[in-house]
């Protein structure tokens, strides 16, 4: 998209912006709007089945059947996820860690100074070393570009249209995003529990989550494949972690605080390639994993080394594909998810159906291949959502800014319409 320039800018004699157009003037937030504090709102005061929205920092997290705002406003993180911006078209309920600005707190064209604000950098303003905090003093003292009343109009309209434009095309990202996620659990799923060869004969496993199995597969429990590792704490201080969407890696890699020092780490655990590693509190939740790496690992954990002749690989993409997570609830003892611990022994008892060493790997060749395309397709997804943010960010700065003219825009599009 191509947009003309103002015809006359004039220096501001500050860093940000330099120039703005000469109608323009440069002005302090306190002169534009007030900033109100949220009310407090104890989660056993607010009625859940009222229709008001309740906003903290990090936007609605509840209901309650009074508001303490017109609408439409703006909502400002106060504390917490300091200087965070969110927007409601109905009256909402703003807590105290938040700010908020409605019609009755600006003369400003509201929506304007919904855009103004994101151009303001406030999450850079917190003035507490613990919880992140926004001085409303401080925030007042920021200068934001403040054109006359039908630009304000102009800007917020031709904002509100480009970013729902970028908006609706990241959208569309996270949803090709999420369609490559389920495609990948379902084929893995499919592949680790029925094969690749769709006319095979079948037979009925006996288990309940895996069903049907080829006929030529064996069904044995985890314990003939793997026992307890029973190992002395090596020379190896790599620090191995567990997750959910990657399994065994350096966590390092995670950029997890991992300065300890030895004596830390001596009731650490030492893990092999081929290792199995269990996350017993969160096993329910899919972090588990066999090791490609030699390190260390968390007394959190269950590791057990391999007895068997079987494809790494292939027992990878088995105990992490997406039908176990349920059943390793199912062995975990706890009443809240929090508490939920997986026992070991319970697990070592879990039967999975396993083919010949030689099918083991043709399926895990097929799935490793098919996972790096998805993989490829998920990550030029997530470059273009990437792409699209800068986007998003460098047109609310120039249209907010002066550097571009909105004005005719609206009027082109309806008349092209």
């Amino acid at each position: 998209m191509t947009l003309p320039y103002y015809h006359q800018y004039k220096d501001t004699g500050v860093l940000w912006p330099t120039k703005i157009p000469s109608s323009w003037s440069l002005t302090p937030i306190k002169r534009l709007a007030s900033m109100i504090y949220g009310d407090a709102l104890p989660s056993d005061a607010r009625s859940e089945d009222g229709l008001v929205p309740v906003y903290g920092s990090n936007g609605v997290f509840g209901r309650h059947s009074d508001a303490n705002t017109s609408a439409p406003v703006i909502l400002i993180g106060r504390k917490g996820s300091c200087g965070a911006l969110n927007w409601s078209d109905v009256p909402a309920f703003a807590i105290d860690t938040v700010y908020f600005v409605d019609d009755q707190d600006t003369a400003c064209n509201l929506r304007w100074l919904y855009w103004a604000l994101h151009t303001a950098r406030l999450d850079s303003l917190s003035q507490d070393t613990g919880v992140p905090g926004l001085s409303r003093e401080i925030t007042y003292e920021i200068r934001l570009p403040h054109p006359p009343p039908t630009e304000q109009a102009a800007v917020a309209a031709f904002l509100d249209r480009e970013t729902g434009k970028i908006d609706a095309l990241a959208e569309e990202q996270k949803r090709l995003i999420e369609l490559l996620r389920e495609k990948r659990q379902a084929v893995i799923s499919h592949a680790v529990t029925k094969g690749l060869n769709p006319d095979v004969p079948m037979k009925d496993s006996g288990i309940e989550w895996l069903g049907d199995v080829p006929e030529h597969w064996e069904v044995i429990p985890v314990g003939a494949l793997f026992r307890f590792a029973k190992r002395q704490n090596g020379d190896e201080y790599e620090v191995l972690s567990v997750y959910r969407d990657h399994g065994v890696i350096p966590k390092a890699s995670r950029d997890d605080n991992i300065n300890k020092t030895p004596e830390d780490l001596s009731k650490y655990q030492t893990v092999l390639p081929g290792d199995l590693v269990v996350n017993k509190m969160k096993a329910w939740q899919g972090s588990l994993g066999i090791s490609n790496h030699t390190g260390i690992t968390s007394p959190d954990y269950a590791v057990f080394e391999p007895h068997h002749t079987a494809a790494s690989d292939y027992l990878n993409l088995l105990l992490r594909c997406s039908l176990l997570p349920n059943v390793y609830r199912a062995i975990s003892n706890g009443i809240r998810p929090d508490q939920w611990r997986l026992e070991p022994d319970r697990f070592k008892d879990l039967r999975v159906a396993l083919p010949s060493r030689t099918e083991q790997e043709a399926i895990a060749r097929h799935l490793i291949a098919s996972v790096e395309r998805w993989d490829e397709l998920g990550s030029n997804a997530e470059k273009a959502i990437l792409l699209l943010q800068e986007r998003r960010s460098a047109l609310i700065s120039a249209a907010v800014t002066g550097k571009v003219d909105v004005r005719e825009t609206g009027r082109n599009e309806a008349v092209a319409a």
